[in-house]
């Protein structure tokens, strides 16, 4: 029988994690929720949904230990980016995110304090809480615009983290695979659940995804009707259309991709030359869609997703993890950049960095060519910065790449030249046309497809999670010395040039096997691989063999 923490809503709320056990994991809540008033109405759920998103930015209540690289949704973004092959780790510092970076994660699943559980448990506290407000959807009172604002974005939270938990969790989605879509995913909860509920078996790749589709599809129609976001941190209309926007990629539908893409981009605006150099540091910015507003009373403990970014503002004061393991751009995508685009001023070389700020990364052994600036503090003394978690710019990159895969390359060149060209008065991607792609990403075929994903990989680089775009553009990647990496993170451990790598795909935490009757670590545990693919049993082991209707 699955055992379950005493969760209580009203907790998160007033702390932002919850109680923590050292022999279960909580996939779902108890049945020991405070206050069956909170989702009587609309105004009053608004206290749970608030407790949700606070979630998504405290640090370190998604696992035992290891908070250093657990602070929600900015740290799981990250994760993704220093797995890919932009985002590049200069040094191994004292650990956090560089075994996310070299693929030294997998085997860590049985203890509590890794990434694997950290996901793990983190995407399903979100979608548990979620849960008991979409429960209340047939009961809650409150004008109907107010509640579609909640039960709306309750629908949106669970429809974006089982698509995490799938992107983390399984190998990627390919349309028309029917191996692929009988692959085990992740276990599917969409109802609230009692202390001793059983645990769910692993659904399949097709079974989740289904959910996810229909999950994020009833939040865009709710939130149709209800009013827009409350502040930067809840989700409305555009918001869900932008999720909607990423998991529609994945689902290589574009014209799905596109209608929500472009419904996304409604009141905002593209940052400005003076914005893109501000540090990106402040939700009130007009491009940014979707963030955590962090206030001086919130400023977490050391360690955020601005302590391992800004290796700048800190430098030479004893909180500058940042310069210590520090955050850098591939070369070979610097050299992508027009000579007058101001992302330039995003990254530092060396010789910029001594003399702009009189760091010599030389003093300490310590190398980074091209190191981040473009993630600041706001205020280093205080520890102060906002979280960003969508801005409108990834929604006209969608648009111009949906455009150019559905035949309209004039279309989209005009989205990319319009965009593009507030970075770079000088570019024009207008000679450009075509959508081949290189079987890696460093092979550049000079199409405007391609031209479009190296725009993308340049606006988006640290804030998006680079490893899912890879995913589904079904490419591989090879890392080298040339683009800048240390050698002892070459990965020539992995196969990640092959796109069907089980290299992305993580274990499942041990405390899942150890209470959830329904999954059995014999069977169900994801291949440990990094190279090659599973064979006899193991091979079987990857399916799912039957499925049952609920």
């Amino acid at each position: 029988m699955k055992k379950y923490f005493v969760y209580l809503l009203t907790a998160v709320v007033a702390m932002g994690f919850a109680a923590c056990s050292d022999d279960a994991l909580e996939t779902n809540p108890t049945d020991k929720v405070s206050g069956p008033a909170l989702f009587d109405n609309a105004t009053a759920a608004l206290v749970p949904l608030n407790g949700i998103y606070r979630m998504m930015f405290e640090q370190g209540w998604s696992t035992t230990g290891n908070t250093q690289q657990c602070d929600g949704l900015t740290a799981w973004n990250l994760c993704a980016e220093v797995m890919g092959d932009d985002c590049i780790m200069g040094a191994t510092g004292n650990g956090w995110y560089w075994y996310d970076c070299i693929y030294n994660v997998k085997g860590r699943y049985t203890s509590g304090a890794w990434r694997s559980y950290d996901l793990w448990n983190g995407y399903y506290k979100l979608i548990s809480n979620a849960n008991y407000i979409i429960a209340a959807e047939e009961t809650m009172g409150g004008s109907p615009s107010d509640v579609n604002y909640v039960i709306g974005q309750a629908y949106a939270i669970r429809a974006y983290c089982y698509f995490m938990l799938a992107q983390y969790f399984s190998r990627p989605y390919v349309k028309g695979d029917a191996d692929r879509m009988r692959e085990k995913c992740v276990p599917l909860y969409t109802e609230p659940s009692a202390a001793g509920t059983p645990g769910k078996p692993r659904a399949s790749v097709e079974k989740v995804y289904a959910q996810v589709k229909s999950d994020i599809d009833k939040a865009v129609t709710l939130l149709s009707t209800a009013g827009k976001q409350t502040h930067k941190t809840h989700i409305d209309y555009r918001v869900a259309n932008g999720i909607k926007s990423r998991i529609y990629l994945a689902l290589e539908d574009y014209d799905g991709a596109l209608a929500a893409a472009r419904a996304a981009q409604e009141g905002y605006t593209i940052a400005t030359p003076a914005e893109c150099l501000a540090g990106f540091n402040n939700v009130k910015q007009g491009d940014v869609m979707w963030g955590a507003e962090i206030i001086t009373d919130q400023t977490p403990g050391w360690g955020p997703f601005l302590y391992h970014m800004d290796g700048i503002s800190m430098y030479p004061g004893t909180q500058n993890y940042g310069y210590a393991a520090p955050k850098c751009l591939n070369t070979e995508l610097y050299a992508k950049l027009g000579a007058n685009d101001v992302r330039r001023g995003w990254w530092k070389t060396t010789k910029e960095l001594k003399d702009e700020f009189g760091i010599d990364m030389s003093e300490d052994g310590t190398y980074c060519n091209l190191m981040n600036y473009k993630f600041r503090f706001s205020d280093p003394s205080q520890s102060l910065g906002d979280k960003m978690w969508m801005r409108v710019e990834e929604m006209y990159l969608t648009e111009a790449e949906c455009l150019c895969r559905k035949g309209d390359e004039a279309g989209a060149k005009a989205v990319l030249n319009k965009l593009i060209q507030t970075r770079d008065a000088d570019y024009n991607c207008s000679s450009l046309s075509g959508t081949a792609l290189g079987s890696l990403t460093s092979t550049y075929t000079g199409s405007l497809l391609d031209e479009i994903l190296v725009q993308r990989r340049i606006e988006l680089w640290g804030e998006y999670g680079r490893v899912m775009d890879i995913r589904r553009l079904h490419q591989g990647f090879k890392r080298t010395e040339a683009q800048g990496y240390p050698t002892t993170a070459l990965l020539n451990n992995c196969d990640t040039n092959d796109p069907n790598t089980w290299a992305w795909v993580l274990t499942i935490p041990q405390a899942e096997f150890d209470g959830n009757e329904n999954m059995d670590d014999q069977v169900d545990q994801n291949p440990t691989l990094l190279k090659g693919q599973p064979e006899g049993k193991a091979l079987e082991n990857i399916y799912v063999t039957e499925e049952v209707e609920e």
